[in-house]
């Protein structure tokens, strides 16, 4: 819900499509810059604890958007200076939660557990902006935010009641020297390095796609938010769909080489989708480019999650985590640049056409990922 209301409230606000990117690199960039540090309090502390303080921050700021709605004192800034902190809470939270689903499963449950925790992130993404754009429309975005507020009130309960299996041991040597162990450990893994360069650059050019649904919808299709709220949920329920895949086939063999073809499926459908002017097969494809994209992050997540060492997964998860998030403000940013030069359309057209060279070449060319099984 959130998504739809301040995505479209920024871009409403300041009629600017750099300022969408803006937003978006805000939001992210804190993953960028301090995921590394989250990783090792993830590996020195309660991870449950730490993952609930993130969720207690994110619950506060959407109270406090609501806030500023309500008393009609919002202004953009405001939206991404908060945006910047729920990133920031992100940046701790996400390594806490990553490394925490392990400690919950069995290693050869790990892909169908990361495919139903994306089924359950994906299904609020098509349940959130049908109600966001019903809410928004019927009640204004100050009530998205407040009701996105009161959600975090279900995980944080949850976590209440979670008992973790690992018990964190508390480290002598300084924060950087453990930043140092887990980097030394990803060295000595032979697909370790590709596997974050892939989720850097899978990211960095797939991700623009939702950031810019919004200019999209009114551009392109000449609609308003309902017709935002359209593709945001066509693309929501692609990833549902993906995620479904991934949990059929999770025990699967060779899932290396599967995350390479989805990643290569998800550039012909993002260049499918932004060339096509018809709303529907536009829908159709950024279904299937969502599903394409949820396949692509599973497999490779799990293939991150199976080669790390409990003791060293937080810290690991951390080095992933600003790959996988860091590749979106980047990404955001730099095609923001381009969108008022060259048209949304060329630019999702250009990052297709790279997410699928991308794929082909750790396909045929780097082969370590591709041979992992």
């Amino acid at each position: 819900m959130q998504t739809v209301a301040q995505s479209w409230l920024v871009y409403e606000i300041s009629g600017s499509a750099l300022m969408l990117g803006w937003d978006a690199f805000l939001g992210q960039i804190p993953i960028f810059l301090f995921s590394l540090f989250g990783g090792v309090v993830a590996d020195r502390f309660d991870r449950r604890r730490v993952l609930l303080i993130g969720q207690l921050v994110q619950m506060a700021c959407a109270f406090v958007l609501a806030f500023l709605l309500f008393t009609h004192q919002v202004h953009v800034y405001q939206i991404l200076c908060l945006s910047f902190i729920v990133g920031t809470a992100q940046a701790f939270g996400g390594p806490a939660y990553q490394a925490l689903i392990p400690t919950l499963v069995k290693p050869e449950d790990m892909p169908n557990a990361i495919a139903l925790n994306s089924i359950q992130f994906n299904l609020a993404r098509i349940i959130g902006p049908v109600l966001g754009g019903l809410t928004m429309n019927a009640l204004g975005a100050q009530w998205c935010f407040t009701l996105n507020a009161l959600s975090y009130l279900g995980p944080v309960l949850s976590l209440l009641m979670v008992k973790p299996g690992f018990v964190p041991v508390q480290g002598k040597e300084s924060v950087l020297e453990s930043i140092r162990q887990g980097l030394r450990f990803i060295q000595k893994q032979p697909a370790m390095v590709p596997l974050i360069c892939l989720a850097f650059l899978m990211t960095f050019l797939g991700i623009p796609t939702m950031t810019y649904l919004p200019v999209m919808a009114k551009k392109v299709f000449a609609g308003d938010a309902k017709t935002y709220t359209y593709l945001l949920s066509t693309s929501g329920a692609g990833a549902v769909a993906g995620a479904l895949l991934v949990a059929a086939f999770g025990q699967k063999k060779k899932k290396g080489k599967l995350a390479l073809i989805m990643l290569m499926a998800l550039g012909a459908f993002t260049i499918a989708f932004s060339q096509t002017k018809i709303l529907w097969v536009s829908m159709t494809m950024l279904f299937l480019a969502g599903a394409a994209l949820i396949a692509v992050f599973a497999f490779v997540t799990s293939l991150v999650q199976l080669i790390a060492k409990d003791e060293m997964r937080g810290r690991v998860m951390s080095v992933y985590n600003v790959a996988f998030r860091g590749g979106m403000p980047f990404g955001a940013l730099i095609s923001g640049y381009f969108v008022p030069l060259l048209g949304v359309p060329t630019v999702l057209a250009i990052n297709g056409g790279l997410l699928a060279c991308l794929g082909l070449y750790f396909l045929v060319g780097r082969r370590e990922v591709a041979q992992l099984e």
